[in-house]
């Protein structure tokens, strides 16, 4: 049961695929000088082209932990753009915390678990 480990370096690998499951570590958009729909839709599209280097999709996502800097200014932004993302009936299991990031420009930083497609 080989762990599979993709983009790797001395502290962590972008992604890790252990069987079927893939883990995609905490991604945030590359340009932070923007506001936080845009950061989510970045982070959405760098999220999107690792799950397809690993064998996957969005459709396949079990969960995702999402954590912005600002709760209270952000989470309405980032949920408009997460809903125009998601097809319609996929409902992975979610959870949305407030937390500080490693820089002060990151709005919005997303870390997934989902599974291969058959």
């Amino acid at each position: 049961m080989a762990i599979q480990r993709l983009h790797t370096n001395r502290r962590m690998s972008q992604i890790v695929i252990h069987r079927d499951t893939i883990y995609l570590a905490g991604q945030t958009a590359e340009n932070t000088d923007t506001g936080i729909e845009q950061q989510t839709a970045d982070t959405l599209q760098a999220i999107e082209e690792l799950l397809a280097e690993a064998g996957s999709d969005k459709e396949h996502i079990l969960s995702v932990t999402i954590y912005l800097k600002d709760m209270e200014r952000d989470f309405a932004g980032m949920n408009a753009v997460w809903d125009r993302w998601l097809p319609e009936g996929v409902a992975p299991a979610r959870a949305t915390v407030e937390a500080g990031m490693c820089e002060s420009d990151i709005l919005v930083e997303m870390s997934v678990t989902a599974v291969k497609r058959e």
